[in-house]
């Protein structure tokens, strides 16, 4: 694979940290970001790299050489092929496509020069081409969805909708544009037909490029909960320091195992309202949000499963559950709190409500005491379940913990845990940091 890094960032936001070197060659956790990007991407095989490079590119080209060859890795063995498109003149995120265009004649990974990130290159690769689209974005929720891109997806993973957080969508997912792109190269035939690659031009990726891609259908995502942080601003270049030095950022690769927390939705995040039909109704408990942020910190995965009959019972749409828990994701998002997954059973056995829908009046294996939504997002993330916890109020969230193989604990009034608390909080800080409130 060619593994292609935008490298010409000046950096603008983060130059009082130091404006004599081009953004990607900030220090981070001791090494410069760049440096860290190749080392992550040799780890896992990738030995042909192009840096395109603008601002300060003599930096660059001093620190790697010019002889083609770069030598990364603890025991500086390990060589990688280094070639250079170089702008004399800036013309944005996107412009090299015209130079690239004549040096890249297969599928490409092309990445942003300002991110720290440790995934599963394969995965992401495998999804691109199940996808069959020319892009495909990778996606994640993070902790700043108010400036980020919120990215739609619809059941294919064909992006949809790409949008401002607030003020044009309302209640939205938290799942955003990570600055991550697997391309295939017949990205450029598509250009050179609308007139893009004709001679170089000043165009930014995802203004120009990724957006008037939805109509035509051929812009995808993976999702993903694996880190990837930006490093554009003094508080967030923090922020990664202190992630690398815990060592959250390698642990987070879906290349390792997983711990996760699942959480039950109502009673545990939200106050119980009995059937909740109505975004209206949704309101979070005090200390949820500082509870998810808690336990990410610590490196473990929030995992949402939740049953909802009231899908099977006619009395919530699909599309009705969606806006629910858009709200739900809002919220979190906007105290700096996310989800990395959903996962809720629709079906209800017993028949006889007005409205029903037949074809969620079936048993499964889904709802909760069955341990189906954990295994399969032990599947989807690769969770180690006998180290990991089900959390939630009820003894049939107890129920599916236990079958699935985690550790269980009850809250809010719930005692058929291995431990019990007085609410999401209490739990966290028993987790995190060995605090043993316990009801």
């Amino acid at each position: 694979m060619i593994v292609v890094i935008m490298a010409g960032g000046k950096g603008t936001r983060i130059a009082s940290v130091n404006a004599e070197v081009p953004k990607p060659m900030l220090q981070v956790g001791g090494k410069p970001v760049l440096v860290r990007q190749i080392e992550m991407l040799q780890k896992q095989g990738v030995t042909e790299i192009i840096l395109v490079t603008g601002y300060l590119h003599k930096i660059i080209e001093n620190y790697f050489g010019t002889g083609g060859s770069y030598c990364c890795g603890e025991n500086g063995k390990e060589n990688v092929n280094i070639r250079y498109v170089i702008e004399d003149e800036p013309l944005g995120t996107a412009g090299s496509l015209f130079f690239l265009k004549d040096l890249i004649d297969e599928d490409f990974l092309l990445i942003n020069g300002d991110i720290v990130f440790d995934i599963n290159l394969l995965r992401f690769q495998e999804a691109h081409h199940r996808n069959g689209g020319l892009v495909t974005i990778y996606t994640h929720p993070n902790q700043h969805p108010w400036d980020s891109s919120i990215v739609v997806t619809d059941e294919q993973n064909c992006v949809i909708e790409w949008n401002s957080p607030e003020g044009e969508r309302g209640w939205y997912r938290n799942r955003v544009n990570a600055g991550l792109h697997m391309i295939s190269a017949e990205l450029f035939h598509y250009l050179q037909r609308k007139g893009m690659l004709n001679h170089p031009l000043k165009l930014d990726f995802d203004r120009d490029i990724l957006k008037p891609m939805v109509k035509d259908r051929c812009l995808f995502a993976y999702d993903s909960p694996e880190y990837v942080k930006d490093m554009g601003t003094p508080e967030r270049r923090s922020e990664v320091e202190a992630d690398i030095n815990s060592g959250l950022v390698a642990r987070k690769s879906l290349t390792h195992w997983q711990r996760a927390v699942f959480l039950d939705r109502d009673g545990t995040i939200n106050k119980y309202v009995g059937f909740l039909t109505n975004p209206d109704q949704f309101e979070l408990l005090d200390g949820v949000a500082e509870a998810i942020i808690k336990l990410h910190q610590k490196g473990f995965l929030v995992i949402v499963v939740t049953n909802q009959p009231v899908i099977a019972r006619g009395e919530v749409s699909l599309l009705e559950l969606e806006l629910i828990h858009n709200k739900m994701e809002t919220l979190l998002g906007r105290a700096g709190a996310y989800l990395d997954a959903i996962y809720f059973c629709p079906h209800h056995p017993e028949s006889g409500f007005e409205g029903e829908r037949p074809e969620y009046k079936i048993q499964c294996k889904c709802r909760k005491p069955e341990p189906g939504m954990l295994q399969k997002a032990a599947a989807d993330y690769h969770i180690e379940l006998k180290n990991s916890w089900m959390v939630g109020d009820g003894n049939n969230d107890m129920a599916a913990g236990r079958k699935a193989g985690c550790h269980t604990a009850g809250i809010c009034g719930c005692e058929g845990g291995e431990k019990n608390f007085r609410d999401l909080k209490a739990f966290a800080h028993f987790l995190c940091d060995g605090k043993v409130e316990e009801k």
